[in-house]
């Protein structure tokens, strides 16, 4: 039987959601070069959710101290879940964007698994689109991907897939099994987690033998590492964006891979620190036409903890917050410092601890853990997508934007590349951030900015 349990990060998403300003709904969108086959969408569609069989699931919150689960939902209907629809006049992407715009806005049936798919027709020339909204707890950005692979195909002729036994049979909500099952799982948690402590032992104690006095530095690291994760925060640094409302706004923005490449690696750094340098930039921009110097901005980005041989489903990441430079600073400067910060988080101690601080937050009031994300200025992920085309029911993707969830924060600023070109997408909170327009606008030049100076050195 596949997990039915959520994990204590996942569980610590749904809780978050008793604040609707929390919620953690995603907006995948693909656009296409023409309609897909039906026939063949649905089939892929309906083989997937029986390979991944939480997608045929509801979600029970379940409590603080049992863990959230899938149950069997036992009226899944995939008709209600896949569907079509004509695009209204005018039809053009303007349509589709606020399609997809009221569709993130709009909070999940919780009777029902928590995603759903719409394909829009009728595009001008021929075109169409698919919108992909899904809860977080189901995936994380990265096994997004994976669960696409058996969806998608290399050819407009399709492929050929080996047959898909049945769904296999998953929870009930009985309330003694529902108990008995979260004492099974506490259990569990412990046992592996006391595991993980054993195996580490052996290696643990010839480092110890070699250094004794270590022990102790590697103890106070390691707590010093928890509380920053944990660190209450209080004040949003911008002065500008301070409000959060219910309401979203969506922009797109195009960078081609190989100049964000070039001009992060003029100060060595990766595709995400000139991510991250496009976004200061822009945000650096936005701040002073507002009349603001600040120096700089808050930002959470979640960090990929997923190995080998993990579930494509369920979320595999910690977020990790840290401030980006703005001030009067070079593009380069600012990867620099970047490169420096986000490599350092990578190597805290707590990143291994994550699913244990989860835990402990899931005790907390709603509101005290709301209170920190609320002081956010932006989220920011990085999601590698697909290098070579691919197809959904013989139409070719010609782009995918992704539009997460802001989560208490200002804004939502996620990057899926696919082929050579980096597709972000800009979710703006209304109340943060009411020229959202001119935001994008601000964003955009960052990366303008940005990939200049690549131009100019190269």
């Amino acid at each position: 039987m596949a997990d039915i349990h959520l994990s204590r990060a996942d569980t610590f998403t749904v809780h978050l959601e008793q604040d609707p300003l929390l919620r953690s709904t995603i907006i995948a969108l693909a656009l296409l070069d023409r309609s897909p086959n039906w026939k063949r969408l649905s089939a892929a569609v309906d083989r997937a959710t029986c390979l991944e069989p939480n997608f045929r699931r509801r979600l029970s919150p379940g409590s603080a101290l049992v863990p959230a689960r899938w149950i069997d939902d036992p009226d899944f209907d995939l008709s209600w879940h896949l569907r079509r629809m004509a695009v209204a006049e005018p039809a053009d992407l303007g349509q589709v964007m606020e399609f997809a715009r009221i569709t993130g806005m709009t909070a999940f049936d919780p009777i029902r698994p928590r995603w759903e798919f719409t394909v829009l027709e009728g595009l001008t020339g021929g075109r169409a689109a698919l919108v992909m909204k899904v809860h977080h707890a189901l995936t994380d950005g990265i096994g997004g991907i994976q669960l696409a692979a058996h969806v998608i195909d290399l050819s407009r002729r399709g492929t050929r897939r080996s047959p898909v036994p049945a769904p296999e049979p998953g929870a009930s909500n009985d309330l003694v099994e529902r108990t008995g099952d979260a004492v099974a799982y506490d259990f569990g948690l412990v046992g592996s987690m006391t595991r993980a402590v054993i195996g580490s032992v052996p290696s643990a104690l010839a480092g110890w033998a070699r250094r004794p006095l270590s022990i102790w530095g590697d103890v106070g690291r390691s707590v010093a590492s928890v509380a920053r994760f944990v660190r209450p925060v209080t004040n949003t640094l911008s002065p500008v964006m301070t409000e959060r409302r219910l309401g979203w706004r969506y922009h797109m923005i195009d960078v081609p891979v190989p100049e964000l490449k070039a001009a992060a690696a003029l100060a060595d750094g990766t595709l995400n620190d000139g991510f991250l340098a496009g976004i200061a930039g822009g945000l650096a921009c936005y701040h002073a036409t507002h009349g603001s110097s600040v120096e700089e901005l808050r930002v959470t980005m979640p960090i990929s903890t997923r190995r080998a041989g993990d579930p494509p489903g369920g979320n595999h990441v910690t977020l990790v917050r840290f401030a980006v430079p703005l001030g009067d600073h070079h593009p380069i400067s600012r990867m620099i410092a970047i490169d420096q910060t986000t490599t350092s988080l990578r190597h805290e101690p707590a990143i291994g601890w994550s699913e244990a601080i989860a835990g402990a937050l899931n005790l907390l009031p709603t509101g005290v853990a709301a209170g920190m994300l609320k002081h956010v200025d932006v989220l920011a992920s990085n999601v590698p997508g697909f290098d070579q085309p691919v197809f959904l029911g013989g139409a070719l993707l010609d782009a995918f934007y992704a539009f997460g969830p802001t989560m208490g924060s200002a804004a939502n600023i996620t990057l899926m590349s696919y082929r050579q070109h980096c597709f972000i997408g800009i979710n703006t909170d209304t109340g943060a951030i009411a020229d959202h327009d001119y935001f994008a606008a601000c964003i955009a030049a960052g990366f303008d900015e940005l990939l200049q100076v690549g131009r100019t050195v190269t």
